[in-house]
């Protein structure tokens, strides 16, 4: 009985030291020095007693196997309790947005031009917000606190290639229209988004709340009410590169986020030009020149969940992405919608996006009824106005979200333990506070 114990001490304290090493040599390929110091003292701590324990005499190999027995009834215990209700999803949005209206469209408006006065004349309760807004240094503007000279102007570049792919998204359509089954199309256009670069790729029906109307920014004339009579839209995500995203909210996150604009653009134009050589209509949908909110299609297509921060939240890249939509008349089979109320759980217990917010944008309450549905909303005035002060897209709430951890089997393993159950969401975003800090 005692060498078993002996043994089995000696096994567990190995296992457990070889389990923690790697969380820390994971840690270390990320940059996260301080996930690396705690994941190797957890490596020292948790294995050292055991280790120790098998070379001293009894009752020492059994003290210590009871104490990590104890641990594992207190770490289930954490993980069965508390049993809270979970969030309902809230439902869907019941209106349609005025494009004119998000701070993008209100950052182009000049003051002379006839959309300036025309947007004031409707709207002057913005103005003096606006005007405060335009008073400042600007996004990538070389007087911004965050100023870097090669990062903006890696940015613009980005920027102005998206810009020049403005009028491509949309074309003629090929005369002679090919025709297959919903399933078939579906399945390679799917194919080729990924090979293109797409992460995940989704297929949802193109509901009127999904659509803006007047439009507000890109090729059309302003203020002109939005046709858009697709009835498909496919919607997919491309990755933002996490070591880039850690730098936020400094110059290197803009230059990352212009990058993958392109990137999507690059993808959501040469689809819709492949569909429209066959035969059928297809849009493009790009930064700068969108018709629709691509959040919302994106959760509709089942790529994920609207978030506390008001992003798209993915199951492998959290917030971590760029979205691309391309709608179409061709023929699909729509994807499962993104409702996941265990994104919505972890997300009513978390905020720490809202925590780390540098200008408290972000609400740190429960979700409100809207008439866009319940979900949490952002001050996106406030938002903005620090892009503006800083000249880069900030995103030091996408940063700090649990969810933006690397895809790779680690940080999998844990997004799979935050599906579980609502202890082990508590139990998850303790270890991830412990570990990566609660304002890293």
């Amino acid at each position: 009985m005692v060498e078993h114990s002996v043994s089995l001490s000696a096994s567990l304290g190995l296992l457990l030291m070889v389990f923690f090493s790697c969380f820390g040599m994971v840690s270390v390929r990320e940059g996260e020095r301080r996930a690396a110091r705690v994941f190797f003292m957890a490596a020292m701590v948790g294995a050292g007693p055991l280790l120790l324990s098998a070379l001293l005499p009894t009752p020492f190999p059994v003290i210590a196997l009871s104490g990590c027995a104890l641990l594992g009834v207190i770490v289930l215990f954490r993980c069965l309790f508390p049993i809270r209700r979970l969030t309902d999803p809230g439902g869907r949005a019941t209106r349609r947005v005025d494009e004119r209206d998000i701070m993008f469209a209100r950052g182009r408006l000049r003051p002379g031009s006839p959309e300036f006065d025309a947007y004031y004349l409707q709207r002057p309760e913005n103005l003096a917000g606006d005007n405060r807004t335009r008073s400042l240094p600007g996004l990538l503007s070389p007087e911004a606190e965050k100023a870097e000279p090669l990062a903006f102007a890696a940015a613009d570049a980005g920027f102005r290639i998206t810009e020049a792919l403005r009028d491509a998204v949309d074309g003629p359509v090929a005369e002679l229209q090919q025709h297959s089954m919903p399933e078939a199309w579906t399945r390679r256009l799917k194919e080729l988004a990924r090979r293109w670069g797409a992460v995940d790729v989704g297929v949802a029906s193109l509901e009127p709340e999904h659509i803006y109307t007047p439009i507000g920014r890109g090729t059309g004339g302003w203020g002109n009410e939005v046709t858009l009579d697709h009835h498909w839209a496919i919607a997919f995500t491309v990755e933002m590169d996490h070591r880039e995203v850690a730098h936020a909210p400094e110059a290197p996150v803009v230059a990352e986020s212009a990058r993958q604009y392109v990137e999507s653009a690059k993808i959501a134009v040469h689809l819709a030009s492949v569909i429209r050589d066959q035969g059928w209509p297809a849009r493009a949908h790009i930064d700068g020149n969108y018709r629709v909110i691509a959040p919302l299609v994106a959760r509709a297509a089942g790529l994920g969940e609207i978030g506390r921060m008001g992003l798209l939240m993915t199951p492998r890249l959290g917030p971590r992405v760029r979205i691309g939509v391309v709608t179409t008349d061709l023929p699909l089979l729509p994807d499962p919608p993104g409702e996941d109320l265990t994104v919505l759980d972890f997300c009513s217990i978390c905020s720490k996006c809202a925590d780390n917010c540098p200008v408290g944008a972000i609400p740190d309450g429960d979700r409100i009824v809207m008439e866009r549905g319940r979900r949490w909303v952002i001050d996106d005035e406030t938002c903005y106005r620090y892009w503006n002060v800083i000249g880069t897209d900030c995103a030091t709430c996408m940063k700090v979200c649990p969810y933006s951890h690397p895809d790779n089997p680690i940080h999998n393993l844990v997004r799979k333990a935050i599906r579980v159950g609502p202890g082990t969401r508590n139990l998850m975003l303790w270890m991830d506070d412990v570990v990566y800090g609660r304002k890293p």
